[in-house]
């Protein structure tokens, strides 16, 4: 799954978007999902990226000037990940059977 979390800025800078980030993850995890996927519609979005890095977030990818916005072009860091749960160390439920045929 992809996840989004977006705070207006008069609420920037005090650990809700940390702990809307870690509800969700928990959330997710309990459902039973196996990967968080997040695109940062901006490379100079350090806040984001520390966010994200602090929930365990690997930055894999960037696409440079990939989108325009207030005047500049922006890079996308495309596809952080995180594995959930069990991640890829288990095979899911609906597949264990299958692949042992």
């Amino acid at each position: 799954m992809e996840n989004s979390v977006y705070l207006q800025p008069a609420i920037h800078r005090r650990g809700i978007g940390l702990q809307l980030l870690q509800r969700l993850i928990a959330e997710c995890e309990a459902r039973g999902y196996r990967q968080m996927i997040a695109v940062i519609g901006d490379s100079a979005n350090a806040a984001s990226i520390g966010v994200h890095s602090r929930c365990g977030f690997e930055m894999i990818g960037t696409h440079p000037n990939v989108g325009f916005k207030f005047g500049r072009w922006l890079d996308t860091c495309d596809d952080a990940t995180r594995a959930s749960g069990e991640g890829a160390t288990t095979l899911p439920a609906d597949d264990a059977t299958a692949t042992r045929r």
